[in-house]
């Protein structure tokens, strides 16, 4: 391994680590003693991998919406069945991402995007730009449903995708305010009668 290499495997170390803590902390509320404690990295190195924790940020969001459009693609595969199987067994997906007490693996779109948007342009910018990839995946994968006829052609395919996933990021909301699984519920079944024939 080179030192571009050693360079880069250890940043992206120290993002994985914090990953977990920023999921449950939130990004303001989490120090660089505290990201360099997690990820087993010297004091006083940080600035040596990334020049503001601005920028740290910045990395964090491409590697976990990198990683999320990638398990979109797992999911939104043909092994997994036809297209109305792809869409749900996403939306189980988002629901296992944030029940049962998990607290740092959670959707870092969610527990961010508000308090990054007024913080950061660059940082509000990645999860606009990987939000609107997801929503894309989405679309796709429900006009491949329309045409096979696994889904209902009643909407047209990108207009259901926004809503499908704005209707997801709300029950998550939900169940972060609520404490209980209810909005997912309510939310499964809104989106059976909007995708199932």
């Amino acid at each position: 391994m080179n030192v571009v290499e050693k360079h880069n495997a250890a940043k992206r170390r120290i993002v994985e680590a914090a990953r977990s803590i920023v999921g449950e902390r939130g990004f303001s509320a989490v120090g660089i003693s505290q990201i360099l404690e997690a990820a087993s990295i010297p004091k006083g190195s940080f600035y040596h991998y990334f020049d503001s924790k601005e920028a740290f940020g910045e990395e964090l969001l491409r590697i976990y919406m990198d990683d999320y459009l990638q398990k979109m693609d797992t999911l939104f595969s043909p092994d997994v069945g036809n297209a109305a199987d792809q869409l749900f067994a996403y939306f189980r997906f988002w629901q296992e991402t944030h029940v049962d007490g998990k607290t740092g693996d959670k959707c870092l779109i969610v527990k961010l995007a508000a308090e990054v948007s007024d913080l950061s342009e660059r940082m509000r910018r990645i999860l606009d730009t990987g939000t609107a990839k997801a929503i894309d995946r989405i679309a796709r994968t429900i006009a491949e449903g329309q045409a096979e006829g696994s889904v209902q052609r009643g909407m047209e395919a990108q207009a259901l995708a926004g809503a499908l996933y704005q209707l997801w990021l709300g029950a998550t909301l939900m169940v972060k305010i609520t404490h209980r699984s209810q909005p997912f519920d309510k939310t499964w079944q809104a989106s059976q009668r909007l995708l199932l024939p």
